[in-house]
């Protein structure tokens, strides 16, 4: 089992990650609140990683905090809640917040969340409550050797139909939010405060 990698960061593709440890690259998956907070790719990088197993493969999902990796953990526990949708809600909210909803029974705003309906929002309250106190997209890659024009706006766009939401809403959510010289990671940040209403 991979319990933590430290290398290189090759490249960054919301929500996945290419880290090269030792001359092997490995393909992670990983949250936006994670990759917020990523050095620029060349650099060092220690994840904190979940190892999944599958009946038709293998998956790794990388974190830069401990109480992130609980909260995932937590939720894939979740019944009807799985690795995408999973990602999707620490991209979503921060784990405190996480936290004080489940806490505070909001369901409403739990269902803001992309992939999360009523009764998903509904089953998290119940399992997660007396869970959380102990823890606190793939974007086109540019052909090889060509370097791809930088686009935000439609990085983001891709970025946020990866989190689950439907191609018209994520591109209302970015025109709305997008203003000059914002990087993809900042309108992905932005577009989800927006869409949570915060």
């Amino acid at each position: 089992m991979i319990g933590r990698l430290r290398g290189t960061l090759v490249s960054k593709q919301p929500p996945s990650l290419l880290v090269e440890v030792g001359g092997v690259g490995y393909d992670v998956d990983a949250p936006m609140s994670t990759i917020y907070d990523l050095p620029a790719t060349g650099q060092e990088v220690t994840l904190l990683t979940h190892y999944a197993v599958r009946e038709d493969g293998v998956s790794l999902y990388g974190f830069l905090r401990e109480t992130e990796r609980a909260m995932f953990r937590n939720l894939l526990k979740v019944s009807g809640i799985g690795a995408k949708i999973a990602l999707a809600v620490l991209s979503g909210v921060s784990t405190e917040e996480l936290s004080r909803l489940v806490h505070g029974g909001d369901v409403v705003a739990l269902t803001k969340i992309p992939g999360i309906g009523k009764k998903t929002a509904e089953r998290m309250v119940v399992e997660l409550r007396d869970r959380v106190d102990a823890t606190g997209v793939r974007l086109p890659a540019a052909a090889a050797g060509i370097a791809a024009p930088v686009d935000p706006v439609g990085e983001a766009t891709v970025a946020l139909q990866q989190l689950g939401y439907k191609p018209p809403e994520a591109t209302r959510l970015v025109n709305k939010v997008a203003a000059d010289g914002d990087t993809a990671e900042a309108i992905i940040r932005k577009a989800l405060r927006a869409a949570l209403g915060s």
